[in-house]
């Protein structure tokens, strides 16, 4: 496993430095300005509305924790499986957990459309593949290699093995919607990117895969065409199914219990789209565990998760209980790395229940119109600052992203980079320093 705990830069520890590679890798995460700007971007709901509620730096700390319990649940329920001896330690797993949302911009989805509108000749923006890039370049860890992570933990990011360019179908280009006489809104459809990296990065990942042989390389990076719709990958590694495992449960149950405190939710709304047949595998699970608890399991799910707080984060444990104990092996055959030959899976019982979860909150909170609105005018004024500043980078833009403007030869990329850094609270205030008449002073902090 020597070349996976290689670094594109050299680097060695102190003699006296006891920490290991995945101690290393998740202190440069932690420490990183990157992760630090996460407690100023939304996960779901917009920081204004309260400030107990997930943003996506908690967020990320509970995907790391989550990702911590299952590989010691796999390690428990299968001692003698041949993937146990290459799980990652829990330093490496929570500095691959804590890195996966980094590159997503302001206001969530809507940012992202905008920066893929705003680059839509020049590479696209997608926010998975800006955290590869942060990773790989723009943290300030090494001279030229960014964090300069090991080449593991940057395989575990790799959520989608496949260019931009490889990916998108030719025939659904950003563009902003026709037939309004008076708004200039982006087509959401149309300007969606596909899940990949950026084009920019190609020399990143092909370090990356370098110890695979050809064969591997080749299925791994392989790509599924769909008819009307952008190309999308297929494979990950171990480490990143554990880490999207993790985020699809703290999406699903802990985006849930926000949305529930809320009261963006009501009982009769989750009572009819989470029907006793699509959680059958927990309620089997709570009549064998406490069968003198109750006679009806989905019910007191039900009210527990809308009673008071206390009750909804007893229900809340549960349930995550539920899904993380139950993680298996699944295995792909055909490649001989053991790092792409397994992955973390559900069994389909507790799969199917976390499906409906996630498809529930999306379309009960995440497509709702509260939320939606905050997203178009997040989207807007993304659009409005990245073209102000591309309009006359050397007035507009701080001395610090000027001067990379320059040495990258104008590229639109280190905008890019600068408007997917900024928190909500920042291109808030820069979007009223450009463009509100009454607000701003020469006094305020760029």
């Amino acid at each position: 496993m020597e070349e996976w705990n290689a670094r594109r830069e050299g680097w060695k520890p102190q003699d006296e430095d006891a920490r290991d590679v995945g101690d290393v890798d998740y202190a440069r995460v932690i420490h990183s300005a990157s992760f630090r700007r996460l407690q100023g971007k939304t996960q779901i709901l917009n920081l204004g509305d309260s400030d107990f509620y997930r943003t996506r730096l908690t967020h990320s700390l509970e995907v790391a924790q989550i990702a911590g319990g299952l590989v010691r649940q796999l390690a428990q329920n299968f001692p003698d499986h041949p993937a146990t001896a290459v799980l990652p330690d829990r330093s490496q797993i929570h500095a691959i957990a804590c890195s996966h949302d980094l590159g997503h911009p302001p206001f969530g989805h809507g940012g992202e459309v905008a920066l893929n509108y705003c680059m839509r000749d020049l590479g696209g923006f997608e926010g998975n593949g800006q955290t590869l890039r942060l990773l790989a370049r723009l943290e300030n860890f090494s001279a030229g290699a960014g964090a300069n992570l090991s080449r593991r933990s940057m395989l575990g990011v790799l959520k989608y093995p496949a260019p931009l360019s490889e990916l998108a179908n030719p025939a659904i280009r950003p563009k902003m919607q026709q037939g309004l006489s008076v708004l200039q809104t982006i087509d959401i459809a149309a300007s969606t990117p596909p899940k990949g990296y950026l084009d920019c990065e190609a020399d990143v990942v092909n370090w990356m895969l370098m110890p695979l042989a050809d064969a591997d390389r080749a299925q791994f990076t392989q790509i599924e065409a769909r008819d009307g719709k952008h190309a999308r990958t297929v494979h990950k590694s171990l480490d990143c199914s554990i880490m999207d495992l993790a985020d699809d449960v703290a999406y699903g149950v802990h985006d849930l219990e926000d949305a529930v405190a809320l009261r963006l939710i009501v009982q009769e709304r989750f009572r009819d789209q989470i029907r006793p047949e699509n959680c059958a595998s927990f309620i089997d699970a709570r009549r064998k565990k406490a069968p003198a608890e109750t006679n009806n399991p989905y019910e007191a799910m039900v009210e527990g998760l809308f009673g008071g707080s206390g009750s909804r984060k007893h229900w809340i444990n549960r349930i995550v209980g539920h899904l993380v104990t139950a993680v298996k092996f699944d295995e792909e055959p055909t490649f001989s790395e053991p790092l792409l030959r397994w992955r973390a899976r559900l069994p389909a019982g507790q799969n199917t229940f976390l499906q409906t979860l996630k498809d529930f909150v999306m379309a009960e909170v995440i497509r709702s119109p509260g939320v939606q609105h905050l997203e178009f005018k997040g989207q807007s004024m993304v659009v409005s600052v990245f073209e102000a500043l591309q309009s006359d980078p050397a007035r507009l833009l701080p001395c610090d992203a000027y001067a990379r403007f320059e040495a990258a030869d104008g590229s639109l990329r280190i905008i890019s980079d600068f408007v997917a850094g900024m928190t909500d609270t920042y291109l808030l205030k820069t979007y009223e320093r450009l463009f509100a008449p009454r607000i701003g002073s020469v006094f305020d902090r760029l």
